[in-house]
């Protein structure tokens, strides 16, 4: 008999599957259909994967994570299966993951990971009706940008803000705003891809204005801002590059320029700051970054940047300026569209009031304390970390402690490496593409990183018990061989 059709022939039928005792468990807490469609559709993967195999007996690449064709058709294997993937079909598809990628602000992952009182301030809201949009004190409808309105002015010195869904909502809504149909000047060195292939000047297509280039790519001279004003001109844009440096023979006009420009000219100015920070990460030894008061103190009128990047927050776009600016945006029909929701402005207002005490914030805010740590600090998580891994893993890796530098992502602070110690580990009987695959599909997936044959684990990324997660993981992994 061809050995696929003693194969075929020896798969358990779906009624006998679903008497198995782990399955009926799975019963009490599963829809029955969901059950039997899981069944239907591991049996169907391992038919497919037996008619796979090639001619000469070879076993193909196996999707069912099957090596060993002898053991694909016992019931206990397919039972295995069956349960996986009834849990896949009901957990959750947005879930916890644990990044040992030391890239503090992973896009794919979420970037910032939000202070502890952010998050029970989502949960305070979450849980119960609240005062979104009602003056407490008067009994009358108010509005949401009051709850985080005043704190943002405290902090930046600004007259007003206010938020919304994200940054490139932020410059979408405020070139709406103030140039719809008419003429905004920017250098040709800031027309920046932002992300996803968001670039500045599509963001200003949408808004409606209408894009004067000025200077080149490495040279900008205030001069050319001057030059190009015309009737049609509504306001001066400056875009902070975050996310890239032009270095060499380069020349750019200062936010100070730039606002002493737009009064001689009675021109709006506004300042694009991406990732924007509220403390002098020069003072932490540091690259600095502009941060919004500097912004707003060199005469800014109207100033953006995102919430969940360097300033720690939930994803946002935080806009704060000149009030009659501010007043102007919140009356554009867009702003409805773009508002954003109470868990966003409880997690925000819970950021903004870490930030009155700058110790706090450094340490309390999840995006700042890992940029900000001591490089003696990684090196004892790493050797807590190796040592969990000799425990559990006995011999089935070999591990050691390596220099290395993080990075802070996001399209943040692009020249900054951050000094690291990893966790080097070289699985034994594994290749580490597999070793890799494994942490990753495990419950909950763990992310490192390849680099030279070996999975890299960098503790700056992990949060509190991480370790114990990873190291148990690490044993699980050993014992499936």
């Amino acid at each position: 008999m061809d050995p696929k059709q003693n194969l075929l022939r020896k798969l358990p039928a779906i009624s006998v599957i679903l008497e198995q005792v782990r399955i009926k468990d799975l019963g009490s807490h599963c829809p029955h259909v969901l059950i039997s469609e899981a069944a239907s559709e591991t049996v169907q993967g391992i038919r497919e994967a037996i008619l796979a195999v090639e001619q000469d007996g070879k076993e193909a690449a196996d999707r069912n994570t099957i090596t060993n064709l002898d053991q694909i058709t016992a019931l206990d294997t397919i039972v295995d299966l069956v349960v996986k993937k009834v849990h896949e079909k009901t957990g959750p598809n947005l879930r916890k993951v644990i990044n040992a990628t030391g890239i503090v602000l992973h896009t794919n992952l979420g970037r910032a990971v939000l202070a502890a009182p952010a998050v029970k301030a989502i949960n305070e809201v979450a849980a119960n009706y609240s005062n979104l949009e009602l003056d407490l004190a008067t009994g009358e409808r108010g509005t949401r940008y009051a709850h985080i309105e005043e704190l943002v002015c405290r902090l930046t010195g600004a007259e007003a803000g206010m938020v919304v869904n994200n940054n490139a909502a932020a410059v979408l809504l405020v070139l709406n705003t103030l140039a719809k149909d008419r003429e905004v000047i920017v250098s040709r060195g800031q027309l920046v891809e932002i992300g996803g292939s968001f670039r500045i000047p599509d963001v200003m297509t949408q808004s409606g204005a209408v894009l004067v280039e000025v200077g080149t790519t490495n040279k900008t001279h205030l001069r050319d801002y001057e030059n190009a004003v015309t009737e049609n001109t509504a306001l001066l844009l400056k875009v902070h590059t975050s996310n890239y440096r032009v270095i060499g023979f380069t020349a750019e006009v200062s936010s100070g320029e730039l606002a002493a420009l737009g009064r001689k000219q009675g021109l709006a100015v506004y300042e694009d700051l991406g990732s924007g920070v509220l403390v002098d990460f020069a003072e932490y030894g540091i690259s600095h970054e502009p941060t919004v008061r500097e912004s707003i103190k060199a005469g800014i009128d109207i100033v953006t940047c995102s919430g969940d990047k360097l300033f720690g927050g939930p994803q946002a776009g935080i806009i704060v300026g000149r009030k009659y600016i501010i007043d102007k945006i919140k009356q554009n029909p867009l702003t409805r569209a773009l508002r954003v929701d109470k868990f966003t402005l409880a997690a925000m207002e819970a950021t903004l009031r870490l930030y009155f005490d700058e110790e706090k914030a450094v340490a309390g805010i999840p995006t700042l304390r890992m940029i900000m740590m001591q490089p003696e600090e990684i090196r004892s998580r790493a050797e807590n970390l190796q040592k969990l891994f000799r425990e559990r893993a006995g011999n089935g890796v070999d591990t050691e402690i390596i220099a290395g530098f993080s990075q802070v992502g996001g399209g943040a602070l692009p020249e900054e490496n951050l000094p690291t110690f990893l966790v080097s580990v070289r699985p034994k009987s594994l290749s580490v593409n597999t070793l890799e695959k494994r942490f990753r599909e495990l419950e909950p997936p763990v992310l490192a990183r390849i680099q030279k044959d070996r999975l890299l684990f960098d503790p700056r990324t992990l949060l509190e018990n991480d370790d114990e997660i990873i190291a148990a993981n690490m044993k699980r992994i050993m014992e499936m061989g």
